[in-house]
């Protein structure tokens, strides 16, 4: 084992081993509180509690679910003792155990006992995992199960891995940093229960520059910018995961369409209009419909047919491409579309831009023959790396390439045609070498049509998201018989390529919130330019300024001039505008303007024409 994942493996069970020390804590100030689970998580840990009912908790506020608000008080003294629980060097020990042993231990914990059924019903092992003092009978390292004393501190339904004692963990390595209500099991059917988060590390200094990092993400993140920047809004009444645009966040968005509409028609693409819905069959037909069932808007009946909202886009193409024969010449065919998308999320899983009910996707099919697949995966490639420059994102630091895989075995997941998923494994494979992208491998990611290759962008709390896909497809052709006559006058099978070039277009602007910190580039801000009086004298001069930036097409504003001048500075900094042009006697005696660039301070007198000329450049550039 490397040095790389020696560390990842240790840090995994002294995350796990904390989560149950935490319960322990917990159980140890509220002995009536119900444990549910506990695992280790990217950074850290969780468990969560059912708090309902406790009559030890009065005093505490009662939340719409019943549950207790627990305080960040209880916070610190729950992370003091467990720090005590690391420095008494306690063991962990694990012990095979029957159903009917379970049972019994675990009787008035009812969130085990139902885990507890589901793994017998499953003839799979069950496990403790006991938390106790050392025994003194025995040197250390030579004690048995049966030969340590009866100091138990906790035990929990568990298969590990934990460490073997606490002294492998760093008591100044680990904190506990908030709590969220969570759904049992992450179903909203089920009850509401409170869920503790810690982080753990190696040592002190590794927890400090994570939350330091965390400090930076909480001040970056897009919910909160959103709001303070008039971007977008959600609303109760409209539902829940199905975001608002404002006027200032619909720019945004019309840049970035613009963008993608550009690029994709200098290489060769060809944009296409299809309805938001469809019939049910025409997912069955594509074989999506058993997969993401229940991802899917219930079917709506009407005039005696089934409809339902689209979760992807790629079966209207398909029917596109068959409303005609094609020829070989014709090849490779690149369908594209801005296209409308509906996925159910679960509530609990809803996180501003990141993961809504419906959004927009920069989305694609390339029919090509099987010998063109290879150079149209590559060029997509590139596109992609030609927009993450553009936005300022780089390769191998903000991005790298997952290459998801599928998993032969599972019969029912993917379609059972080895030979087809080698191939396509290998062509994938092949272009993320020879362009020599940073890549890792990852089994059972790919979708049930072929394997893939997932663009995975790092977001400013260290945690990765898949922002955009290229997908290797061998089966859809089959399903919907997407042929073309070749050379020879034959009729020959195509292969497609699925891709997005910018991902859904919500995601993709809360990841550019939160990397430009809400300081977008001049051409993606909503407000370009303000245009600051010095007095309502100079009012004239500045609309006229005004006028003359509106028909170079600049998004320019022009301040109240009733405000003081600070004032006015202050709030244009607030709103992250990247030119502030400042105008007074000085300034318009010589027909220029002073101006001020966000994050850089004073720059400055320039004449006119020269700051519209340098704006436009900016823009029609699209620097960042």
């Amino acid at each position: 084992m490397d040095k790389k994942n020696y560390k990842e493996e240790k840090l995994h069970k002294v995350r796990h081993s904390l989560s149950h020390l935490l319960a322990a804590a917990v159980l140890e100030k509220w002995p009536k509180a119900k444990l549910a689970i506990g695992p280790v998580i990217d950074n850290g840990f969780y468990y969560d509690f059912d708090f309902s009912n406790n009559t030890e908790l009065r005093g505490h506020n009662i939340d719409q679910h019943g549950q207790v608000s627990i305080s960040e008080k209880d916070l610190a003294e729950l992370e003091k003792r467990m720090k005590e629980l690391v420095r008494q060097n306690l063991d962990f020990t694990k012990k095979k155990i029957t159903f009917a042993q379970a049972k019994k231990l675990f009787a008035k914990a009812p969130y085990k006992i139902e885990l507890i059924k589901e793994l017998h019903q499953k003839k799979s092992p069950l496990s403790i995992y006991e938390t106790s003092h050392r025994s003194k009978s025995l040197p250390a390292g030579r004690q048995e199960p049966n030969q340590r004393k009866s100091g138990l501190v906790f035990s929990d339904l568990c298969s590990g891995p934990h460490v073997d004692n606490t002294k492998e963990i760093n008591p100044e390595g680990f904190k506990l940093t908030h709590l969220a209500g969570a759904y049992w099991r992450g179903d909203e059917k089920n009850k509401m229960l409170t869920r503790i988060y810690g982080v753990a590390f190696e040592d002190k200094k590794e927890l400090e520059k994570y939350l330091k990092m965390m400090e930076e993400a909480e001040k970056r993140d897009h919910r909160k910018l959103g709001k303070d920047l008039d971007l977008f809004v959600f609303s109760d009444v409209v539902g829940k995961g199905l975001p608002l645009l404002t006027p200032k966040g619909s720019v945004i968005r019309k840049e970035l369409e613009k963008f993608v509409l550009e690029e994709e028609t200098k290489r060769g693409y060809q944009h296409v209009i299809t309805p938001p819905l469809a019939k049910v069959d025409l997912y069955k037909l594509s074989g999506h419909y058993p997969y993401y069932k229940e991802t899917m808007y219930p079917v709506m009946k009407i005039e005696g047919e089934e409809l339902i909202l689209r979760p992807m886009t790629c079966p209207h193409h398909f029917m596109l491409y068959k409303s005609r024969p094609h020829s070989y010449k014709e090849l490779p065919m690149r369908i594209a579309e801005l296209s409308s998308q509906f996925r159910y999320e679960k509530s609990g899983e809803l996180s501003g831009l990141t993961r809504v009910r419906t959004f927009c996707l920069a989305d694609a099919h390339i029919i090509c023959a099987k010998d063109q697949a290879e150079k149209e995966i590559k060029d997509v490639l590139e596109l992609i790396d030609y927009i993450n420059k553009i936005f300022g994102f780089k390769k191998g630091v903000d991005y790298r390439y997952r290459l998801s895989l599928g998993d032969r075995k599972d019969a029912k997941k993917y379609y059972k045609d080895d030979k087809a998923w080698d191939k396509a494994e290998e062509i994938l494979r092949r272009v993320l070498k020879n362009i020599k992208a940073p890549f890792f491998e990852a089994e059972n990611e790919a979708a049930f049509y072929g394997p893939k290759i997932d663009i995975q962008m790092k977001r400013v709390n260290g945690q990765e998201e898949t922002a955009f896909t290229v997908q290797y497809d061998f089966v859809m052709p089959k399903r919907f018989n997407l042929t073309y006559i070749d050379k020879d006058g034959k009729e020959k099978e195509a292969v497609v390529i699925h891709r997005s070039s910018i991902g859904a277009f919500e995601r993709t602007m809360a990841l550019l919130i939160e990397h430009y910190a809400g300081a977008f580039p001049t051409w993606l801000a909503p407000v370009q330019v303000k245009i600051i009086p010095v007095s309502e004298k100079h009012l004239k001069y500045a609309r006229k300024i005004e006028r003359e930036m509106r028909e170079k097409e600049i998004r320019v504003e022009l301040a109240d001039a009733n405000e003081t001048l600070g004032k006015r500075i202050r709030e244009g900094e607030i709103q992250k505008i990247p030119y502030l042009l400042v105008v007074g006697d000085r300034e318009e005696s010589a027909k220029s303007v002073n101006v001020r660039r966000y994050g850089k301070g004073e720059q400055g007198t320039m004449n006119i024409d020269e700051i519209i000329k340098k704006i436009t450049k900016e823009i029609s550039e699209r620097s960042s």
